[in-house]
C-alpha cells in the first residue's frame, strides 16, 4: 500500500445556543483546552496533511484559536447554515486540490483520537470510496442508524425515517467520514436539498456512493470517543471521560494518585518519575512536575514548573509563571505568581510571593508578602541566595535583598538590602502602664444604659 496524503475538514460550525453561553461552542474547555483544540491535535499533521477548518460568520475567536494551534490550517466561513454537506463545501477550494483522502470531522468531539482518524483512512487504501465512523449506542434514540450487509454500508437511516426493525439497530452514525479525495467533490456536489428545511445532508453521500457502484464501509469506535457537545451537561460528561483517560495515563506512567477520582488534570500535564499527587488537587494547563515531587492535598496549580523532589501544599496556589527549583518547598496557604524560587527555597506557610526571583536556599517566613502592585503597575522583588526573611515582613517592590541578608520579623522593606546585611524596620514600641484597664473601663461605661 502506498502512503496517501490527507485533507482534513473540521466542522467548527454550530452556534451552541443550548450551551447558554456567549462563547462559541467549540471554545468551551475540556481538561484545560478548547473542544476544538482537542480535535485539531488529533487531526493528521506533517508532510502531505492539509487542514481546512469551517467556521461560522463573526467567529473571529474561533479563527484565532485555529491559527494559534495549527498555523498551517486554512479557515473558511459558512455564511448560511444549510446543513452538514453545505458546511463541508464551504471548504470547496481546499477539497478541489484533490488530495488522496478527505477526512470530515467535527469541532465539538474532543474525545476523538488520532488513531481513529488513521483507522478511517485504512479502507480507502484498500479501495473503498467512503468510510463512515459508527458506534454502538447505549440508547440509539435520535441517532441515524447504519444499515450494513456483509461488511458493506448500505445506507444511513435517520431515526425519524427508520422502520420499527431498523430502530432496533444500535450501530449509529457518528458523523465522521473519510472520502476518496479524488472523488470527494463529485460526491458532495451530488448531494441535494433533501428535506423541508432545504438543507444538504452529508449522510446522503452513502446513497450516492452506492448509486455510483462504489464501496462504502463502517469503522467502529466507542460511544465515548464520538461524544458531541451541545449542552453544559454534555460538556461535563466529556470532562469526566477525559479526566478518566488522563488519570489512567498518569497511573500507567508511574504517577502515584492516592485518590485518582479526586484529582483533576489538564491535557498537557507532564510528569516525571515517582511523582505523588495527594487527594483533591487541581492541575490546570501548562504544568510540568519533575521526578520525586509531591503535591499535597487541596493545591491548585496552573502554568507552573515544579522541580525534582519539590513539595507543594497542602492548600497551596501556584499561579502562572511559577518555577520551583529542585527541593523547593511551598507550604500551607502560600500563593505564588510569576515567581522563580530556586533550589532549596522554603516558603512554608501563609505567604504571597509574586513577581519575584528568590535565590537558592532562602527561607521565607510566615506572613511575608512581596508588595508587587501599586494600583498601576507590577514591580519585581529580587532576593539573593541564602537569605532569611523574617515572619510578617512586607517587601515593597521594586526592591533587592542581597545574598545572605537577614530581614527582621515585622519589617516593611522599601530600600535595597546589601549582601549579609541585617535590616529591621519597626516603629518604637510604646507601653502605656494601666492603659488596657482604662480602655476597658471606658468601653464598659459607654455601653451602660442611659438614665431617663
Amino acid at each position: 500500500m502506498t502512503a496517501r496524503s490527507s485533507l482534513t475538514v473540521v466542522l467548527a460550525a454550530g452556534e451552541g445556543t443550548r450551551m447558554r453561553s456567549h462563547q462559541p461552542k467549540v471554545l468551551h474547555p475540556v481538561a484545560g483546552q478548547s473542544l476544538l483544540a482537542h480535535v485539531l491535535e488529533a487531526s493528521p499533521q506533517g508532510t502531505g496533511a492539509a487542514l481546512a477548518v469551517v467556521i461560522g460568520p463573526n467567529h473571529d475567536a474561533v479563527a484565532d484559536e485555529v491559527r494559534r494551534l495549527r498555523p498551517d490550517a486554512a479557515t473558511f466561513v459558512q455564511r448560511e447554515r444549510l446543513g452538514t454537506a453545505h458546511a463541508v463545501l464551504a471548504a470547496r477550494e481546499a477539497i478541489a486540490r484533490g488530495a488522496d483522502d478527505l477526512l470530515v470531522a467535527f469541532g465539538d468531539t474532543p474525545l476523538i483520537s488520532a488513531g481513529t482518524f488513521e483507522q478511517m483512512r485504512a479502507p480507502l487504501k484498500r479501495g473503498a470510496t467512503l468510510a463512515v465512523l459508527g458506534f454502538r449506542a447505549a440508547d440509539p434514540t435520535g441517532y441515524g442508524r447504519l444499515l450494513v450487509d456483509g461488511g458493506h454500508l448500505l445506507a444511513i437511516r435517520e431515526h425519524a425515517d427508520a422502520s420499527r426493525e431498523e430502530r432496533k439497530i444500535t450501530l449509529c452514525n457518528a458523523g465522521v467520514m473519510a472520502f476518496d479525495g479524488k472523488k470527494a467533490l463529485e460526491i458532495l456536489d451530488k448531494i441535494g436539498k433533501a428535506n423541508s428545511k432545504s438543507e444538504y445532508y452529508l449522510v446522503d453521500a452513502v446513497a450516492i456512493v452506492r448509486d455510483m457502484g462504489l464501496e462504502a464501509v463502517v469503522i467502529e469506535t466507542s460511544e465515548d470517543e464520538v461524544r458531541g457537545i451541545n449542552t453544559k451537561a454534555q460538556l461535563a460528561e466529556a470532562e469526566s471521560v477525559m479526566q478518566g483517560r488522563l488519570r489512567k495515563a498518569a497511573l500507567d506512567a508511574g504517577v502515584t494518585l492516592i485518590a485518582p477520582e479526586t484529582v483533576y488534570l489538564a491535557a498537557d500535564t507532564k510528569f516525571g518519575n515517582d511523582v505523588t499527587i495527594e487527594p483533591f488537587v487541581v492541575i490546570g494547563p501548562g504544568v510540568s512536575i519533575a521526578d520525586g515531587a509531591v503535591i499535597h492535598s487541596f493545591s491548585h496549580i496552573v502554568q507552573a514548573r515544579i522541580g525534582r523532589n519539590a513539595s507543594v501544599g497542602p492548600y497551596a496556589r501556584l499561579r502562572a509563571g511559577t518555577s520551583l527549583g529542585d527541593g523547593a518547598k511551598i507550604g500551607n496557604f502560600v500563593e505564588t505568581k510569576a515567581a522563580t524560587l530556586e533550589a532549596g527555597v522554603k516558603v512554608n506557610h501563609l505567604a504571597y510571593i509574586g513577581d519575584a526571583h528568590v535565590g537558592a536556599n532562602t527561607n521565607i517566613g510566615a506572613g511575608t508578602i512581596t508588595c508587587n502592585y501599586d494600583g498601576f503597575g507590577k514591580y519585581k522583588t529580587t532576593i539573593g541566595q541564602g537569605a532569611f526573611i523574617g515572619t510578617n515582613s512586607s517587601l515593597v517592590a521594586p526592591v533587592n535583598i542581597g545574598n545572605g541578608a537577614y530581614i527582621g520579623s515585622g519589617s516593611v522593606i522599601t530600600k535595597d538590602v546589601p549582601d549579609d546585611a541585617l535590616a529591621v524596620e519597626r516603629s518604637p514600641q510604646n507601653n502605656r502602664e494601666g492603659g488596657a484597664k482604662r480602655f476597658r473601663e471606658m468601653k464598659t461605661r459607654d455601653k451602660a444604659p442611659k438614665g431617663k
